[in-house]
Order: C-alpha cells, then structure tokens, then sequence
C-alpha cells in the first residue's frame, strides 16, 4: 500500500512508527493544537487571498470548510498515525470537506515546519503570559503577607542555626523580591517568544508572493523571525522559558523548604488548615506536609525537562530535526502547564500559612540571637574593638548556655567577667543597656537601614513593589489585550471570507 502522505513513498508508515512515534501522541497533541492550527490555517488563506494566490471561490470554500471544522472541534477528526502528525490529519479532512480542488491549495507557499514553528510558540506565548498573571497573584499574596506580619518577631537563621532576629513579613517579603526577578525574567523572554515564522516555508521560505507581515498581524504576533532558516531551526526561545521556570521552581522550593522545617514538631513555628495538610494511612497523629513536598518535586521535573530540552537540542543540525523540536520539547508545554499549576499551589500555601508567634518570640529569647546587638552596643559604649566585643560577647553566651540560661536572663556581671577575661579590664555597663541589647523586639527595630527588617522599612519597601507589580500587570494585560485584538480580526476577516 502507497503511503498516504507521499507520492514518492511506495509503503505505508510501518505499523512501529505508527504506533510508537505518532500515535501515542497524536490524540493528546491534536488536542492541543487544535485552536491554534486552526487559526494559522484561517490566517494563511485569508492572506493567499489577498495576494491572489488563491481564487476567490476557492478562498470561500476553504473559508467556510475551516469555520465549520473550527465549530465541530477536534471530535470531527478521525486521526491516523498513518498520516504522521496533526497537520496531515487536519488537512486530510479539509481536503475531504472542500475537495481535492481547494482543499490540496491550502498548502500553498508553507510547510509542515513552519506550522510547527509558529504553532509552538502560540503555545508558548499563551503559557507565558498565563505564568506571569499566575506569578502576579503569588507575588500579590506574598506581599499581603508580608505586610500582615511585619511586627511578628522570628529567629532568623544561617546554616540553619540561630543566627539574628527578624519578622516574619520580612522573611516573607525576601521571597517576593525573588519571585519579582523571576516575573522579570519570564517578562524578558515574551518578545523573543512572539516572532512570526509562517512563511518560512521548509528553510528556505517559497516562491510565491506571500506576506509574512499580514499573516503574523493576523495570529497577534509583535514581528516577524525573518531568517527562513532560524525560524525552523531555532527553539531557542523554548529553552529560555524552561529556564525561567526551572528558576522559579528553585525559588518556590526553597519557601516550600523553609516551610517544612517550620511545621516540623521540632520546630512549630509554622501550622496550616487541616485541608491544606494530608495524613497517614496508619499513623493516626500524622498531619503530613505533603503540599510543600509537592512543590519541592516540581521543581525537580522542571529542571528534568530543562535538562531534557538542552540535551536533545546541542547535538542536532541547524534546520529541521524531529529530536531538534519534538523530543527536545517532550516535556516543555508539559512544564508550562506545571508551572501554572505550581504557582496556584504555591499562593494556597501562602495564603493559609500561619505563624505561630509565641513560639517564634519564645526561641529568639532562647536561642541567644540577639548577641550580635549586643556585640554591637559593646563597641558603640565601650572602648572594645568589634573583635574584642565579639570574643567578649561569645564567652557571655557560653557562659549563659552552660548555666541553661535564656538570653534575656544575661545579666551585667556576666559581660563584665567576660570583657576582663577577654580584654583584662572592665566595661562598666548596665543592666539597661544589656536588657535593651538582648531584646529581639527592639533589636528588628534598630535594623532600620535599606532593606533591613524594621517594620517600617518593610512596608516601605512592600509599597514599593506593590507599585512595581501594578506596571507589571499592566504590561502582561497589554501583551494579552493584543493577541485577542488580533484573534478577534481574524475571526471577524474569515467569516467576511466565507460569507463572500
């Protein structure tokens, strides 16, 4: 049997390739790209039209045969992995709705890889802008958050020993700083993302007098990817994007993280809702973190599929290549729609995370946090050198935890013991300077510098990207307002088409 997509092809698509290359994918993937090749289709014969490439009644019949099948949906299709991919199927059915006439014109001046260019990055563009309006609500919530509890005093940590304290809204806040690079760089990538390619034909673009520009106004894109070749051979944009989100998976790990140790019964500085929180199956006192463990695997399989991408790429030719596009992108819209999925996951979490602030208040009185404040009002009132101060202060608090004392029960005569041991003369403070320096409250407070975690500070700095998150919503509704404008004349063309 002759191949049913090839006069050259004197067999059939043998039944492996059929089962394993295409068809394990040709239903899911169809799906996909339905609305989208749709759209191509209807953009690219609205333009043959135009230019006179195609006849007028055959521009109507093909005009109204994509209408109709663009009402039906993807269920109208009786897919074949015989005819390889999505393109050869739809046309398939064009041509039997329109007849061998007009249907076998559609065709004319593109190529499969051209399609699969532009379609890719319809794909792409979409999901981008559906992580950044994702990532905007994270980022909204994360400052809401943020300012709430500004006040709520906690240990902060370095190697995950007690280290100075903060607030919680100011750790919060930290995060929404990261999650604001990684809506900038997510932002970035859209313009390289939403170039036309149609019309570049295999690699080499087409002798008839096509127009590029026409056809990328029509599908909302913002330019054209001129270089026939590039436009074929480069997923660059892909890899990009995966990047993006792969960096923004670390970053919503690293909360995820943070939070598991926090809900740990060690800890219990954090609690949830039970209806964020699952249980065992035989342990019944178990209220198990598996949301944040969710989030801690996802960005592992962004980073798979990063990974995936990048290897399947390096090795392949510049032009069209199957591993260069298909396999290399196994994963990629996949990932996309994870990262989406991701973020809704991760505002839940930060919606519903809640502070236990006592015992936060309680271990930064135990845990000596509060030395370095001490150490610092040492050298501002005595005549100790920072490295005098810091030896005097470390001995006070090996001192204090050998008696099981709290830092907040740290008393004068124990610095001055220190300071004569360490330095060999006395300091002369008092018990006000060492109650003042050893309190947390008073020591977030004197953190007032830029970026320090003084509730003052932190809420000027969470109104200031407040502002900067409104330009960035503004923008991402720019980008989307654009591509539906375009749909919308598209859609509104092609009826006049098919209307004649």
């Amino acid at each position: 049997m002759d191949s049913k997509v090839s006069g050259l092809l004197s067999e059939t698509l043998a039944p492996e390739i059929q089962q394993y290359v295409y068809g394990a994918r040709l239903e899911s993937d169809f799906r996909h790209v339905f609305a989208d090749m749709t759209d191509v289709n209807q953009a690219h014969v609205l333009m043959l039209a135009e230019r006179a490439i195609l006849t007028s009644d055959t521009a109507q019949s093909l005009a109204r045969v994509l209408i109709d099948l663009e009402g039906q949906g993807p269920d109208a299709f009786t897919l074949d992995p015989a005819r390889e991919e999505s393109y050869f199927n739809y046309e398939a059915k064009v041509i039997e709705e329109a007849g061998a006439e007009a249907g076998g014109r559609m065709h004319i001046g593109r190529s499969r890889n051209d399609i699969k260019s532009t379609i890719d990055r319809m794909r792409s563009r979409r999901s981008c802008l559906d992580i950044l309006d994702s990532l905007a609500t994270v980022r909204e919530t994360a400052l809401d958050q943020a300012e709430t509890h500004a006040d709520v005093v906690m240990p902060g940590y370095t190697h995950l020993q007690p280290a100075q304290p903060i607030t919680f809204g100011f750790f919060l806040l930290g995060f929404a700083q990261a999650f604001e690079r990684d809506h900038q760089r997510i932002t970035d990538v859209y313009p390289r993302i939403n170039l036309n390619p149609l019309g570049s034909g295999a690699f080499a673009g087409t002798s008839f007098p096509i127009d590029r520009e026409r056809t990328g106004q029509l599908l909302g894109f913002d330019g054209l990817l001129e270089h026939n070749l590039d436009a074929i051979a480069s997923r660059d944009y892909a890899v990009e994007l995966l990047s993006d989100c792969a960096l923004l998976g670390l970053t919503w790990s690293r909360l995820a993280q943070e939070f598991f140790v926090m809900v740990s019964y060690e800890f219990q500085t954090m609690t949830f809702p039970d209806r964020v929180f699952c249980t065992s199956s035989i342990m019944p006192q178990k209220k198990n973190p598996v949301v944040l463990e969710y989030l801690k695997g996802k960005s592992a399989q962004l980073i798979g599929a990063l990974t995936t991408a990048m290897a399947a790429i390096k090795g392949t030719n510049f032009t069209n290549v199957v591993d260069g596009y298909y396999e290399a992108l196994r994963w990629h819209f996949d990932s996309l729609d994870d990262t989406v999925g991701g973020l809704a996951v991760l505002d839940l979490v930060l919606r519903t995370a809640e502070p236990n602030t006592e015992r936060m208040l309680a271990l930064v009185e135990e845990n000596y946090s509060t030395a370095t404040d001490l150490t610092d009002n040492l050298v501002r009132q005595t005549d100790l050198s920072f490295r005098e101060a810091h030896h005097v202060v470390g001995r006070v608090v090996r001192a204090g935890l050998e008696k099981s004392l709290k830092a907040n029960e740290i008393t004068p005569a124990m610095v001055e013991e220190a300071a004569r041991e360490v330095a060999g003369r006395s300091v002369n403070v008092d018990a006000d300077m060492v109650r003042q320096s050893l309190d947390s409250a008073t020591a977030v407070e004197g953190r007032d510098v830029v970026g320090g975690p003084a509730p003052d500070e932190v809420r000027r700095i969470i109104g200031e990207a407040r502002k900067r998150l409104d330009d960035d919503r503004r923008r991402n509704n720019e980008y989307r307002a654009r591509v539906d404008a375009a749909r919308a004349t598209l859609k509104t063309e092609i009826a006049t088409l098919a209307g004649g």
